[in-house]
């Protein structure tokens, strides 16, 4: 049975080939634990749910579709400025808005096209 062609670390300006289904070479893994950790381990445990539970009550509609006239309940809390694990933040409620899935996530694929690494 043929095997599926492997594809390009997704690193910047790495042209190692990795298998398909892994996103980074073994020498840029390290640089990007965020594909490996879970959830949790990335702040978003139990007190994170609580508070997202709780902003989306005071803030139960989307905030882009709103600006476009839609009313669109709001499902996902964003982060305005990524805080790539800066736990200041992280919880700075200033940074947070709702948005409604769909937006959060044409919203999130924008910042993953072109992230910005800082080492």
């Amino acid at each position: 049975m043929p095997t599926k062609p492997k594809t390009p670390c997704q690193h910047p300006r790495c042209p190692e080939l990795v298998p398909a289904g892994t996103k980074y070479c073994e020498k840029h893994k390290p640089l990007h634990p965020e594909e490996v950790r879970s959830a949790a381990a990335r702040g978003y445990g139990r007190a994170w749910q609580m508070a997202r539970k709780k902003f989306l009550e005071a803030h139960p509609l989307c905030e882009e579709c709103m600006k476009k006239g839609r009313y669109v309940r709001a499902t996902d809390v964003d982060h305005v400025i990524a805080h790539r694990g800066n736990a200041e933040l992280f919880w700075d409620m200033s940074n947070l808005r709702a948005l409604c899935h769909s937006c959060h996530s044409k919203k999130t694929a924008r910042e993953d096209l072109h992230p910005k690494y800082e080492y």
